[in-house]
């Protein structure tokens, strides 16, 4: 199918969506409502069309009476300027009509399960994962998300083993998509009493928060654990077993939670975190065979393997995947994270461009 065959039918299911929710009968019940979005969805793709096209025929309006401007110099010299005006849009409305067409990603706006663990590095490695864990949550709060922790493993001198956390809010996954990877850090460790610069490493899991309707779990297919829950060091945080591993048995994955004194509660978090990651598990087998190329995975926290490189000593925050480069560590730690993510953006956005033509 060509580009302009592609545009025509979608102008005429637009059209066919006008009439369909304009009838009596179609007020209320589902199909009013998959009706709807379908409407809202195609409307800006064809008011970008619908200005492509009238730029189009504009030029050819104008091309003819330059041409019927028979010994009208001044005429023919106004409509050829309006002509080259227009000439320079149509590259931009172009664009537009394309980006609009790219597919859309069905999880980028859903909540999203945020996963921060220690790698490589120690002691200093689950500090950095706290830093990172933080800056998060700054970033949330600076878009107006809610930021609920699910759940921390500390060390015993304030780092993070282990952070987890359901991000709520308008279009969250699609903001925090790009921070899955190895997070590297260069900096004199706290610990370090002979001022020597340490590489340390920290992952980050995004996943797009499942609905039940998006993942069916099977109840025979989980091993449920209970547990006296524990803090650092051993210390009891509660005498009543209400922490909860949930094991998925098909796929072996572990889910545990502790951090509420309610079994209940315990079992509910670590359900939404299994089904984030039962959810996203298919999302990139999905991937796989339709031979994407979006990263899915972390790796394994090995130094190495780093999407971004926090050095403080330069003051400086690099994006290995965009080559950008900002001195403004500070402000990144502490949730500014825009120009990053839409820098990400940005650049997934053109390469999926590329990939249509």
């Amino acid at each position: 199918m060509s580009l302009e065959e592609k545009l025509e039918g979608i102008v005429a299911r637009h059209q066919e969506l006008v009439a369909a929710l304009g009838r009596p009968e179609a007020a209320g019940g589902e199909d009013f409502v998959r009706l709807s979005k379908e409407y809202a969805d195609l409307s800006p793709v064809v008011e970008a069309i619908q200005a492509l096209r009238g730029a189009v025929a504009e030029i050819e309006d104008l091309r003819g009476l330059a041409d019927d401007a028979e010994g009208e110099a001044e005429v023919r010299a106004l409509a050829e300027e309006e002509i080259r005006g227009l000439m320079e849009n149509i590259p931009g409305l172009e664009e537009r009509v394309r980006v609009l067409l790219l597919p859309r990603d069905e999880a980028d706006e859903k909540n999203a399960i945020l996963e921060v663990r220690a790698g490589t590095g120690g002691e200093e490695a689950a500090l950095f994962a706290a830093d990172l864990f933080r800056m998060y949550q700054r970033f949330a709060e600076s878009h107006g998300w809610r930021f609920e922790t699910m759940g921390i493993s500390e060390t015993g001198i304030g780092g993070y083993k282990e952070a987890a956390a359901r991000v709520t809010g308008r279009g969250v996954f699609a903001r925090l998509k790009f921070e899955s990877g190895v997070h590297r850090v260069q900096r004199v460790p706290e610990t370090e009493s002979g001022g020597r610069v340490h590489t340390s490493a920290a992952t980050v899991a995004v996943l797009p928060e499942a609905e039940e309707v998006d993942v069916i779990i099977d109840d025979n297919d989980l091993r449920i654990d209970v547990y006296r829950a524990s803090g650092p060091g051993g210390q009891s945080v509660n005498t009543t077993d209400s922490a909860v591993r949930i094991t998925h048995v098909p796929t072996g994955l572990v889910v545990t939670q502790q951090d509420e004194k309610s079994q209940h509660k315990n079992k509910a978090k670590a359900m939404t975190i299994l089904r984030a990651r039962l959810y996203d598990a298919e999302r990139a087998r999905r991937d796989a065979e339709r031979a994407e190329t979006r990263r899915s995975q972390v790796g394994s926290g090995d130094r190495s393997q780093r999407i971004r490189t926090y050095n403080f000593p330069q003051g400086r925050v690099t994006d290995h995947r965009i080559g950008l480069t900002l001195h403004k560590l500070d402000r990144t730690m502490d949730g500014d994270l825009d120009e990053l993510v839409d820098a990400l953006a940005a650049e997934d956005q053109a390469a999926r461009l590329a990939a249509m033509t």
